[in-house]
């Protein structure tokens, strides 16, 4: 059975928008290095879409790509610079959730967190 649920969500000057259909998967939070400097952050919420759920519906089109390890590309906005996610090789886009119209959504929340073990010692972070 197909999901109707629909999110939005976009860059800071609005120039890159998206829309995404279907329940999002692996929601998450990391920690990583790459995560980090990609995001300015100590720790980014994460959502994954298939590849062909995600539709880039603004203005700008597609958002700019940076090759950031083998098997991924980070998502950015080439006029503000907001980060919006990764593209990896495999058929997912990555959303970074802070990137959504309303990221306070259920389906959103985290069940787990990736590369705990180097974020700052003292930044704690709870999944519940």
């Amino acid at each position: 059975m197909a999901s109707n649920k629909m999110y939005e969500g976009g860059c800071l000057c609005g120039h890159i928008r998206f829309r995404v259909e279907g329940e999002p998967d692996f929601p998450h939070t990391c920690s990583c290095t790459i995560c980090r400097q990609h995001s300015g952050s100590l720790t980014v919420g994460w959502v994954e879409f298939e590849r062909n759920k995600v539709n880039w519906i603004g203005d700008g089109g597609e958002p700019s790509l940076y090759r950031s390890s083998e098997d991924s590309s980070r998502a950015f906005c080439s006029q503000c610079g907001s980060s919006l996610g990764a593209v990896d090789d495999k058929p997912v886009i990555a959303l970074l959730v802070g990137s959504f119209d309303k990221p306070n959504l259920k389906a959103f929340k985290p069940l787990s967190h990736s590369y705990r073990s180097v974020r700052p010692k003292w930044w704690h972070v709870e999944i519940k």
